[in-house]
C-alpha cells in the first residue's frame, strides 16, 4: 500500500493549478489507487498550499455544514402535524423569533469563540503526531477509536456538566443554556463562551489525548468523530422521542428523552451520550427516577427496621 504525505505534495507545483477542479484532475491522473474522498483530500491541500489555512477552513466548514444541516430537519418536523405525537413536551413550542435569536447567538459564538480556536487545530495535530497521510485508516480502526472518543467525552461531559450546575458556575456560566426548558436542535450549542470552551474540550481533547499516548490517529477520523458528536448533540436537544429512537435498541444510549428531562427539571441526567454515569451515581432525572429513589429509600428503612427488632 502506498502511503502518501500530502505535505510533500503541497510543495509540488506540478499538481497545483489555478482552480481546485484542475488540481483535483492533476492528482487523479497520478494517484489512481486513491478513492474519491482521498483524492479530494489531497487536491484540497495541494490547491491551498497552506496546511494551517487548509485545515482551519475545512474544520470550520465541516462544523457549520453538519451542525446547521442536522438542525434543519428538526425545524421542518416542527411544522408537520404527524410528528406532534412524538414531541416530548408537546405543550411547549418555540417561536420563530426564539429560534432566530438562538441561531444568531450561536453564529456569533461560532465566529468569535470557536473559529479563533480552530486555527490552532492543525499546529496541535502536528505537534502530537496526528496523521494527515493517505490512504485513510480502515473502517475498523476509525470505528473503535471513535467509540473510545464517545466514552472519554461522555465522562468529561458528565463531571464538568454536573459541576456547572453548582452555585456561581450555574449562575454565571451554565444558566444561559437553560433558557429553553423545552430544547430544540439549534439550542445544542446555545451556551456561554466559557461553557463552549469547557465542554468543547471533551470533544477535541479526547482525540488529542488518544494520539498523545498512542501516536495512532488520522485527522480524517477526528472529522468523522466531530460530525457524529454534532449529530448526537443536536438530536439530544431535538425534543422528540420516537419508537425507533436509538436508545430503544441500545438501552445505554442517552438520546433526546434523557436530555429533555434535564432541561425540563434543571437537574440530573448530566451525561451527553450514555446513561451509565447517571445510573451508577444516581443522578437520573424525572418522575420515574424520583419514584425509584423513594422506593429504594423505603426499602432501606424497612430493612433497617427489621434488623432493629
Amino acid at each position: 500500500m502506498c502511503v502518501f504525505d500530502y505535505r510533500t505534495l503541497a510543495t509540488n507545483i506540478t499538481f497545483a493549478a489555478s482552480t481546485y477542479v484542475e488540481t483535483y484532475k492533476n492528482v487523479s491522473d497520478v494517484y489512481v489507487h486513491l478513492n474519491f474522498i482521498e483524492r479530494l483530500w489531497v487536491a484540497w491541500y495541494s490547491y491551498m498550499q497552506n496546511d494551517v489555512l487548509a485545515t482551519g477552513l475545512m474544520t470550520f466548514a465541516i462544523h457549520e455544514f453538519f451542525y446547521f444541516g442536522r438542525c434543519i430537519p428538526w425545524m421542518i418536523i416542527d411544522y408537520i402535524p404527524f410528528f406532534r405525537r412524538y414531541k416530548i413536551q408537546g405543550d411547549k413550542n418555540n417561536s420563530l423569533k426564539e429560534q432566530w435569536e438562538c441561531t444568531r447567538s450561536v453564529l456569533i459564538s461560532h465566529f468569535t469563540v470557536e473559529l479563533p480556536q480552530i486555527w490552532f487545530f492543525h499546529p496541535i495535530c502536528a505537534y502530537f503526531g496526528m496523521s494527515h497521510d493517505v490512504p485513510f485508516p480502515s473502517a475498523w480502526t476509525m470505528f473503535y477509536q471513535i467509540a473510545v472518543f464517545f466514552c472519554l467525552e461522555d465522562a468529561w461531559h458528565y463531571w464538568n456538566h454536573r459541576l456547572l450546575h453548582h452555585g456561581v458556575f450555574y449562575k454565571y456560566i451554565h444558566k444561559q443554556h437553560h433558557l429553553y426548558s423545552a430544547p430544540f436542535g439549534l439550542a445544542a450549542e446555545y451556551a456561554s463562551p466559557i461553557e463552549v470552551m469547557i465542554l468543547g474540550l471533551g470533544t477535541i481533547g479526547s482525540p488529542i489525548l488518544w494520539v498523545a499516548f498512542t501516536k495512532d490517529l488520522h485527522i480524517f477520523t477526528v472529522y468523522i468523530w466531530i460530525v457524529l458528536r454534532l449529530f448526537q448533540a443536536v438530536d439530544a436537544h431535538s425534543g422528540y422521542e420516537f419508537p425507533w429512537s436509538l436508545h430503544h435498541f441500545l438501552p445505554f444510549w442517552a438520546g433526546a428523552e434523557h436530555h429533555d428531562e434535564h432541561h425540563h427539571y434543571f437537574i440530573g441526567n448530566y451525561a451527553s451520550s450514555f446513561r451509565w454515569w447517571d445510573f451508577v451515581l444516581d443522578t437520573n432525572a424525572g418522575p420515574k427516577a424520583k419514584a425509584d429513589r423513594l422506593r429504594r429509600q423505603q426499602l432501606k428503612v424497612e430493612k433497617l427496621a427489621k434488623k432493629t427488632k
